[in-house]
């Protein structure tokens, strides 16, 4: 595995999906924070940072632990992962 993967982010609150490089190295709570940055700067919405995301894969309904490295998960080159909001 090289250090980044390709991965399908959807995140269904705002009806959006892209194709996102991830790093393998990273753990899922940086990797949250990444996508939920790019996310905001690519669809010019305000994301509120202050709720709780979760990334879940989308085919095995797993959830992602935020102390997880990504390459210690399930995720390869074209998993699709849905970004998440815990809170209302």
């Amino acid at each position: 595995m090289k250090n980044k993967v390709l991965i399908h982010l959807c995140v269904p609150e705002l009806s959006v999906d892209f194709d996102v490089f991830i790093p393998v190295s990273e753990l899922i709570w940086r990797v949250e924070k990444l996508l939920l940055k790019s996310v905001s700067d690519l669809c010019n919405i305000p994301i509120n940072p202050n709720l709780e995301y979760v990334l879940m894969n989308k085919d095995t309904t797993r959830i992602y632990k935020s102390n997880e490295q990504v390459i210690d998960t399930d995720i390869r080159n074209g998993t699709e992962v849905l970004l998440l909001s815990k809170g209302i």
